[in-house]
C-alpha cells in the first residue's frame, strides 16, 4: 500500500488512533490523518512516531490539523514492551496509580489538596515499582497547577515514572497549554496500562 488518507474529523478519542492504527496494518509509505481536535492530532502523532513514521504536523483551520506520517524513521515503538520482557523473570512489579481528582479523599478541598500533594511527594518510597501515573477527569488539573503537587509530579517524572494525563480532560478544562509536566494521552494508551500494570492503586 503506497499512501493512506484518514478523516477522522468528528470521531471522539481514542477512535482516531484506534483508525489510525488499522491504516498502519497496510504498512503504507505515507499516511495522512485528518482530525478536529488538538489532543487526537498529538495521540495520532505519537503512535506514527512509535511505529516508525517522520511525522509532520499542519493546522489548516482553527479546528482543523493534518497529520502526515512517512515511512523510514528510527522505529521506537517496542522500547518500552522490550524493557518490560527484560524484567520479566524479576522480582519488580509494574504498580500504576490512577488519579481522577486532584483531591485526595472527599469534605474539604483545602484539606484533600495538602493529602494529595503529601500523596504524591510519598510514592518514590514505592521505589522500582511505581511504574506509571495516570491521569484523568480532575486529575489532569495537578500538571497544571503550581504547587507541592506539580513539584512532585515533576520529580518523580524525573526518576524515570511514567506519567501519561488524558488528552481530552486537558482539553474539557482548557489545560492543554498550562500542562507542565507528563505525556499527553488517550484512553487506548489508558487502558492499555490498566491491563499491562500488575497492581494498580486508585487513592
Amino acid at each position: 500500500m503506497d499512501n493512506a488518507m484518514l478523516d477522522c474529523r468528528g470521531m471522539i478519542c481514542p477512535q482516531p488512533v484506534i483508525e489510525t492504527r488499522k491504516a498502519l496494518e497496510q504498512k503504507p509509505a505515507v499516511i495522512s490523518v485528518l482530525v478536529d481536535n488538538a489532543p487526537a492530532s498529538e495521540n495520532v502523532r505519537r503512535l506514527l512516531e512509535k511505529s516508525a513514521y517522520s511525522v509532520a504536523v499542519e493546522q489548516r483551520e482553527p479546528s482543523l490539523w493534518a497529520v502526515t506520517g512517512s515511512a523510514g524513521a528510527a522505529c521506537t515503538v517496542c522500547a518500552e514492551a522490550e524493557a518490560i520482557i527484560e524484567k520479566s523473570g524479576e522480582r519488580s512489579r509494574r504498580t500504576l496509580v490512577f488519579l481522577s481528582s486532584e483531591f485526595l479523599g472527599s469534605g474539604n478541598d483545602e484539606l484533600g489538596a495538602k493529602l494529595m500533594a503529601n500523596f504524591l511527594l510519598t510514592l518514590p518510597e514505592m521505589g522500582e515499582n511505581l511504574w506509571r501515573i495516570v491521569m484523568v477527569n480532575g486529575g489532569v488539573k495537578l500538571t497544571a497547577a503550581p504547587g507541592r503537587a506539580l513539584d512532585a509530579l515533576k520529580k518523580l517524572e524525573a526518576s524515570g515514572v511514567s506519567l501519561l494525563v488524558c488528552g481530552t480532560c486537558l482539553e474539557h478544562y482548557g489545560l492543554l497549554e498550562q500542562k507542565q509536566v507528563g505525556e499527553t494521552t488517550n484512553m487506548l494508551d489508558i487502558v492499555t496500562s490498566l491491563d499491562l500494570a500488575d497492581k494498580i492503586i486508585r487513592p
